[in-house]
């Protein structure tokens, strides 16, 4: 009973910091590509069409392309105001439903989610909104948004353990696991109701409950100022970075970013890039970060970027030493 309680506890604090008006709408998921791929197998049909940014990760990309969906990619790189106009075009063309990266994890630029929402609202189209960059870190408001499906992990902002996530859930959805859920057992299929229609299994209740502290953790910070301490350190990466010969930043306005930034080293592979940082003691993530669409939309495909995040734990003294090793590598670049 203590264990349903913690799981109960924590699906209450989900439904609190997403103002989602029923605790039973949040869904316990293993990953956000876990609630991705419920939310896409519950909208989309062979050859159905799907509209898309030139974000997207593969946790959207792949299930599409595995239910064989036709894609209209809204193309319009880091500018807010082509982005809504790409998306208002290809609404046009009446898609089956609409799947958007909220923030790019390659470049960090945030597509205006809620001007999208409306748009998909009028046109009718479904929404699914892949939060993976932005929980934690953003005000996610699930039902001013009235998006069908919103997806996050748990190890990224929300701070909980790998092996968690949530998929917010507006009315019904298909299961993409069968099995025991804990209630109508004499059922042969999964129960109608959320969240047991979607919860096959045994839950993660020690990753849960170490989720709900996370969460917990997000709302006594506020989301706000989570945000405006990650751009500001992101800024001060991209800003340091764009002022050393040999290094090309990418990364949008400050307004329109958040606390992703990527870049490249002239004369060096991402990976190769990545592995000079790593010996030095620091962590980032080089090459495609599975978003070949974006790197696509970027012009850095097939080779990628060195991908730096920032988080609420993150200092400015560590900001400028990641700073110092850039200039060192640069500079040293060719001659090791």
């Amino acid at each position: 009973m203590r264990a349903a309680e913690t799981v109960y506890a924590a699906r209450e604090t989900a439904a609190k910091l997403f103002n989602v008006d029923d605790p039973a709408k949040v869904v316990f998921t293993f990953n956000a590509t876990h609630g991705l791929n419920i939310a896409i197998n519950s909208l989309v049909r062979d050859g159905d069409t799907a509209l898309i940014s030139g974000w997207e990760h593969n946790s959207v990309l792949r299930p599409l392309v595995a239910n064989r969906a036709r894609l209209i990619i809204a193309e319009a790189g880091m500018d807010r105001e082509k982005t809504l106009e790409a998306f208002d075009t290809a609404l046009n063309e009446k898609p089956k439903l609409c799947a958007i990266n909220h923030v790019s994890n390659v470049t960090g630029f945030v597509l205006p989610v809620y001007e999208i929402a409306e748009k998909c609202k009028r046109a009718g189209v479904p929404l699914i909104i892949d939060a993976s960059q932005s929980a934690g870190a953003f005000k996610l408001d699930f039902t001013k948004l009235d998006a069908d499906f919103i997806a996050m992990p748990g190890h990224k902002g929300l701070y909980g353990p790998q092996g968690t996530g949530l998929l917010l859930v507006k009315n019904g959805a298909e299961p993409l696991l069968f099995g025991g859920s804990g209630s109508s057992s004499a059922l042969p299929d999964m129960p109608e109701e959320l969240p047991d229609r979607l919860e096959a299994g045994t839950h993660n209740t020690a990753g849960i409950a170490g989720l709900a502290k996370g969460m917990a953790f997000v709302m006594r910070e506020g989301e706000d100022n989570i945000l405006r301490r990650e751009r500001e350190l992101a800024y001060r990466a991209a800003a340091g970075l764009s002022r050393i010969r040999g290094v090309r930043v990418f990364a949008p306005e400050q307004k329109n970013g958040s606390g992703v930034i990527s870049f490249g080293i002239e004369g060096l592979s991402p990976e190769g890039a990545g592995q000079r940082f790593s010996d030095m003691g620091i962590a980032l993530r080089a090459g495609l970060h599975c978003s070949p669409l974006a790197h696509k939309t970027l012009g850095t495909f097939p080779e990628g970027t060195v991908r730096l995040s920032v988080s609420a734990f993150t200092n400015a003294r560590e900001i400028d030493a990641f700073l110092n090793a850039a200039e060192d590598i640069a500079r040293t670049t060719g001659r090791k």
